[in-house]
């Protein structure tokens, strides 16, 4: 989380504010709008994720990437004002899922953990390629150390889903090779 008292001064407003840092800010802010609206995409999936898995182990798991995705928002949200923004709030599209959550409901109404598994990945596949997209991008420094430090932990998420996701697979042809 970044407080005000660590952002740079440099970046604050100032009267000999110059242009070239004007279009920085505009650049950094719509960026991190993006990313606000992927991370608000990731709480609202792994809500729905966590609600409608078997496993209680999973339920934790999700519930944490949930406010893990929120804290997200929320930093991600104070940098945009910092930079003199105004903050995405409303989710992406009104809303509706997408940035690859788009089939977290139908894997949940089945409630197959293993699906669920999947679309988690896919979600956070999504988030993974926003947070590398985003980091090509000129930014101050600090916002470079919030948005790297939050990618850590996408790729940290996405990883733990995948290992769960290929042990449930692998339990399920377990299962299904001692059936036949």
């Amino acid at each position: 989380m970044i407080r005000e008292h660590e952002i740079p001064t440099s970046y604050v407003d100032r009267p000999d504010f110059d242009p070239n840092e004007k279009e920085l800010n505009e650049a950094t802010i719509s960026m991190l709008n993006g990313l606000i609206e992927t991370c608000e995409d990731g709480f609202e999936g792994f809500k729905q994720a966590a609600e409608g898995v078997k496993s209680e182990d999973l339920k934790r798991t999700f519930t944490k990437y949930s406010q893990e995705r929120a804290g997200f928002v929320a930093d991600l949200q104070n940098l945009v004002r910092t930079l003199g923004g105004d903050p995405e709030d409303s989710g992406s599209t009104a809303g509706a899922l997408h940035r690859g959550w788009i089939n977290i409901k139908s894997a949940v109404t089945g409630q197959d953990d293993a699906a669920i598994l999947n679309e988690c990945e896919r979600g956070e596949d999504s988030a993974k390629n926003e947070y590398q997209e985003a980091q090509k991008q000129d930014m101050p420094e600090y916002v470079r150390s919030s948005v790297e430090a939050q990618y850590a932990a996408v790729l940290a998420a996405h990883d733990n889903i995948k290992m769960l996701r290929n042990a449930a697979k692998n339990e399920s042809a377990s299962a299904a090779r001692s059936v036949h």
